[in-house]
């Protein structure tokens, strides 16, 4: 039996993995504001993004309750995350703060292992791990549409 074959098969192996790394590298980084990159001292400025939200899609179907089993309520404009903020280091302490006027924002934040946070008006936590951590605004009724500013804070 010859080597041959073996060797081909475990090369389209090793390039299926790549490519599957690859897509998913690009779709964990696709949001639909953009993205904001902090390492500890950051300044103020750079944290800052602004957005919209059209208020159809339930973020109760993206993550219905969080690590402190608190409901995650809101609608958002889609699936996709309107923010990804990539943390370089652990933080012991951020505040993720939403201005919006009138309109009643909500927040659905997915980190590094699957950890949900949410919050109505903001998130003010501790233990941020460093890693992607995608984020949702979304207002509090269903069909309210309102732009917003996002502050991000240590």
């Amino acid at each position: 039996m010859s080597k041959q074959p073996i060797q081909h098969f475990k090369h389209a192996r090793f390039l299926a993995w790549v490519t599957l790394l690859c897509a998913s590298s690009v779709v964990a980084q696709t949001a639909n504001y953009g993205a904001i990159n902090v390492a500890p001292g950051f300044e103020p400025s750079s944290a800052i993004a602004t957005g919209s939200t059209a208020g159809s899609y339930s973020l109760f179907s993206i993550a219905n309750r969080d690590r402190d089993n608190n409901f995650c309520i809101g609608y958002s404009t889609s699936a996709t995350p309107d923010h990804v903020l990539t943390l370089q280091k652990d933080f012991p302490h951020l505040k993720l703060e939403l201005r919006s006027g009138r309109t009643s924002t909500t927040l659905v934040v997915k980190g590094p292992n699957g950890v949900i946070r949410c919050g109505i008006g903001s998130i003010d936590d501790k233990n941020w791990k460093a890693g992607e951590y995608q984020i949702w605004v979304g207002s509090k009724d269903e069909g309210v549409r309102g732009n917003y500013t996002l502050l991000i804070r240590e």
